[in-house]
């Protein structure tokens, strides 16, 4: 017998213990199926049963890559998300033939183009704006696009180090987010903008309380240029921060001051403040211990409240928040419950120009910036949000986008396959962040970019002079309406 019948005879053999091993299998996982009682379908069809939850759990994949089409997909579609790409990659982002986008949707924005825009000499790139002009060190932030609060716990080293440099190389801010200041935040030489969250992590004594040595401390950084309290984010009024244990290093728990590999869950809200009085109180006292502006970051639920902020702001100027942050209830985060998600905010197109309306009812438009955050990722996204009011305008998952994120929906579970959100080092290490910031900072000068040629489009040459006539909202009869007449400036609209 040659060499082929050998071979024959060695594959048949190997065939055939495969088959015993496959069949050996089944008959394990059928006794396991049939005596199981957790899984109605697996234990009525063993084994069979099996291939439901392997089709559910491969299904977000496929749909995504295949069935999905380009404006369908959620929270962010694939529009979205190759736009980003592109302005990361530092490719051109034109396009042929003509638009995807429906733009018969209700609430689409349209800008309204000028007859005779401005010549392109006329052309101005965005200007700076100052920020706490009562603090004893103001804060004249360059771009109106800026990274939003993303922790070090939520995001792994590299992630946040990649952000950093992107940030320092594309002149944008960089929040901390909750959890507090990492070695990875100052590693790019960005301006940082400091985030003091609901368990005060990185500026607590042991007992949680806030600590005005390690203010200190933190505003003696350069870097630092502003301080943000953070309320609440779109993604959880009223549920503090979650970051659960298996993310909680030893390093990230120095950091925070907490207890490595136990989940660190922040207060709903901040002890000791119990009404806008105690805020103010609060937002004063951090001014004058770090010499820095300070405002606050929140999500709308009604107007009265705005009503009764705004009131007292007038009779306690002096302590006035240099900056509001509104999240939308659209904002996004690495871990909430789902009602929370879903059920709970009002939607940063609804809340933005309401309190844009009431700040500037009370006289405060020189005094307190409006910063605007929640979904808003895109040329569009931003140019309406300076069209409502808005004075700057944050991301988060945008910058994640030009990071490499692939919206795989893991950032919960420490299993990010992009090593964005995990700490797993085999992961971490497909985050090459001399690669990663290049994309941070081209994301974030392209976006700006796109967002003065809209304005540019609308006849005004410099993005912050677009008003709300120079954008129409799509109804529900298919027709669009001027945003000035859905939300006309100044009008008292303050019924929650």
């Amino acid at each position: 017998m040659g060499w082929a019948g050998y071979a024959m005879q060695y594959l048949a053999l190997l065939f055939v213990f495969i088959t015993g091993l496959l069949v050996l299998l089944a008959l394990v996982l059928f006794v396991i199926d049939r005596l199981q009682k957790g899984d109605a379908v697996r234990r009525n069809y063993p084994v069979i049963g099996r291939f439901r939850g392997v089709f559910s759990q491969l299904g977000e994949f496929f749909r995504q890559y295949f069935f999905a089409m380009d404006r369908e997909e959620m929270p962010f579609n694939r529009a979205q998300r190759e736009w980003v790409e592109g302005a990361a990659d530092g490719r051109g982002n034109t396009v042929a033939f003509g638009s995807t986008r429906n733009l018969s949707v209700i609430g689409t924005p349209i800008f309204v183009n000028a007859a005779f825009p401005p010549l392109e000499d006329q052309f101005a790139k965005t200007d700076p704006m100052q920020i706490g002009p009562t603090a004893r060190a103001p804060y004249v932030a360059k771009s109106i696009v800026n990274i939003s609060g993303m922790s070090f716990g939520a995001l792994s080293a590299p992630a946040v180090e990649s952000l950093s440099k992107g940030a320092a190389e594309a002149g944008v801010w960089m929040n901390t987010g909750e959890g507090g200041l990492s070695p990875y935040h100052l590693a790019g030489g960005c301006d940082v903008v400091f985030q003091i969250g609901t368990a005060r992590y990185g500026v607590r004594d042991q007992d949680g309380n806030l600590c005005d040595d390690k203010l200190r401390e933190i505003a003696g950084h350069d870097q630092v240029k502003m301080f943000e309290i953070k309320l609440a984010q779109g993604a959880k009024p009223g549920k503090g921060g979650i970051l659960p244990a298996e993310k909680v290093t030893e390093e990230i728990a120095a950091i925070r001051g907490i207890e490595a590999g136990k989940a660190s869950l922040s207060p709903n809200r901040h002890d000791g403040v119990d009404d806008f009085g105690d805020l103010l109180d609060m937002v004063a006292h951090v001014r004058e211990v770090t010499g820095k502006p300070v405002g606050f970051k929140t999500v709308v639920g009604s107007l009265g409240p705005f009503r009764e902020l705004f009131a007292l702001i007038r009779d306690r100027e002096q302590e006035a928040p240099d900056f509001i942050t509104i999240d939308g209830g659209e904002g996004g985060t690495g871990a909430a419950p789902m009602p929370l998600i879903d059920l709970v905010g009002m939607p940063i197109r609804e809340a933005l120009p309401l309190v844009v309306n009431l700040r500037d009812e009370f006289g405060l438009k020189d005094r307190i910036r409006i910063v605007a955050s929640g979904k808003l990722v895109n040329p569009g996204d931003v140019a309406w949000a300076l069209c409502a009011g808005a004075d700057f305008i944050t991301s988060a998952r945008g910058f994640m986008f030009s990071l490499g994120c692939i919206q795989a929906l893991k950032c919960n579970r420490n299993t990010c396959p992009t090593g964005i959100t995990t700490h797993d080092p085999s992961l971490q290490k497909g985050l090459v962040v001399e690669d990663k910031y290049a994309k941070v900072a081209h994301y974030a000068k392209c976006l700006t970019k796109e967002v003065e040629t809209i304005a540019h489009s609308v006849g005004v040459p410099e993005p912050r002079q677009m008003r709300r006539k120079h954008v129409r909202i799509v109804q529900a009869d298919g027709t669009s309406k001027p945003m000035d007449e859905i939300f006309p400036r100044y009008k008292n609209q303050t019924k929650s």
